[in-house]
Parts: structure tokens; C-alpha cells; sequence
């Protein structure tokens, strides 16, 4: 049975749909519940799973189908009546990111998805990362992630330093999305490939590249979260719309 955290949105509101949290490399589903909490307050059902693992013991292929299989197990029972909470929107960190993108682009069905959120996509050629406190130094700039980073036991430390496998993030970069996505990437992230991602995201039928200022590589949790999480927000609500903004600004004197 898939394990995931379940976050409920306030009582007596209709939920307006499901959203699946997929961590990155040595995260837990702790580590996105600030996150989860901002998403779920606007009424959405946010589940946050465990990490997938893709540890060199079988094929990338493999692996990917062992992870859509527990990501359609975790859509499942998220409306009041038992059934699926729409629109279903994926998000994903990091490897988690690649994850997803590497699954959606894949022939075969995978689990329901009506969108997808990639947050902090890596670059094949990453930096070494080093100490605990240079690893914390590429993650984030927030100082209260960075104490939840260091007080949760179950963060691998030192993770950043194990490679995204090549066939996986190649099966990312070249994935042809057959949803709407949204691409987060912060414009400090070391270990981005802001070319690759571009290139990626331009070519996508219906794709949105949202750079964060000052943003690092743990995008969705840095010291500008809340911009984050509303932009997020905003990407959801745009499903009901054909994914025209609900707001546009047509005069501005700043």
C-alpha cells in the first residue's frame, strides 16, 4: 500500500481538486507540509508521497512503472464520495520532477493527471555539493527550512551528491507532456540547467517557465514560498479556464 501524508483543506468547503506532492532527492513528505498546508487552505486535497527511488537496482523503465503505480494508488480516494477530487494535478521537486516528467512522457498510461507542477527540474552536469551546510547553503536561503531540513532525521544528508541517473533525466528534458504544465526554477539554483529547462518548457504545447528571484534549488520551500505556493495556486485555478489567468493586469503605473 502507498504511504502518503494527507492534508485536508477547511471544513465545509468543497475541495477543488487533488494535488499529489512527489519529493526529491533525500527529502521526506514532512519536508513539503508548509507547502501542503498553503495549497490545502485554498481547498485543495494535497497528498504528499514518499520520494521515488531510483538506486541503479533496475532499469530506469522499471523503476518508472513501480512509481506510476503507487502515484495512481495515492490519486485515488480523495473526494468526500471515495472517488477522485478533479482536476488532478502532479507536482514534483527535483528528481521528483524528473520523475513525473519522464512518466507523463512515457506511451503507456500512467496514473490520472489533468496537470503538472516541475519545481527545481536539475541539470545533468550538477556541482558538488560538500558539508551539510553548503548542502543547505544550495537548497535554501529560508531559515525556517533550513531548520526543518536539519531537524528532520529522516532527510539524507548529503544527498544532492548522488547523480540524477542520465537515462532519467534524459527521458525529463525530451518528454513531450500531454498536460498543461507549470516549470519552477529559482535563478540561484546551482543546479539547474536554465538552457536545457528553457528549451524543454519551449517546446511543450501548452507549457508556463515561472523563474523565482533569488530563488535556490528547493524552489517551492525557499525564502519566497509564499510567492511560490500562490503562483501555484494561480496555475491551478487557470485549469478551470482553459488555462487563460483569471486576473490580468491591464494598466499598472509601477
Amino acid at each position: 500500500m502507498t504511504e502518503y501524508t494527507d492534508h485536508h483543506g477547511p471544513e465545509g468547503l468543497r475541495t477543488r481538486g487533488t494535488v499529489v506532492v512527489v519529493p526529491g532527492r533525500g527529502e521526506t513528505r514532512a519536508t513539503y507540509g508548509r507547502f501542503a498546508g498553503r495549497l490545502a487552505a485554498d481547498a485543495y486535497r494535497v497528498r504528499v508521497v514518499d520520494a521515488p527511488v531510483f538506486d541503479g537496482t533496475e532499469d530506469t523503465g522499471g523503476a518508472l512503472g513501480r512509481f506510476g503505480a503507487a502515484l495512481a494508488e495515492a490519486v485515488d480516494g480523495t473526494a468526500a464520495d471515495g472517488g477522485v477530487a478533479a482536476p488532478v494535478v502532479l507536482v514534483g521537486a527535483d528528481a521528483g520532477a524528473a520523475a513525473l516528467a519522464a512518466l507523463l512522457g512515457r506511451d503507456e498510461a500512467g496514473p490520472r493527471a489533468d496537470a503538472v507542477v516541475l519545481a527545481g527540474l536539475p541539470g545533468s552536469a550538477s556541482p558538488a555539493v560538500g558539508s551539510w551546510d553548503e548542502e543547505l547553503d544550495v537548497r535554501t536561503a529560508c531559515p525556517a527550512h533550513r531548520g526543518t531540513l536539519s531537524g528532520d532525521s529522516r532527510v539524507r544528508r548529503g544527498s544532492l551528491d548522488e547523480a540524477v541517473p542520465d537515462a532519467l533525466l534524459a527521458a525529463a528534458y525530451e518528454a513531450e507532456l500531454p498536460v498543461p504544465a507549470l516549470f519552477l526554477v529559482g535563478d540561484a539554483d546551482r543546479l539547474a540547467d536554465r538552457d536545457a529547462l528553457t528549451r524543454t518548457a519551449e517546446s511543450q504545447s501548452r507549457a508556463r517557465l515561472s523563474v523565482v528571484r533569488g530563488a535556490h534549488h528547493d524552489v517551492l520551500n525557499d525564502a519566497n514560498h509564499r510567492s511560490v505556493a500562490a503562483e501555484t495556486v494561480a496555475f491551478l485555478e487557470t485549469l478551470r479556464n482553459e488555462l487563460v489567468p483569471v486576473v490580468s493586469v491591464e494598466s499598472s503605473t509601477w
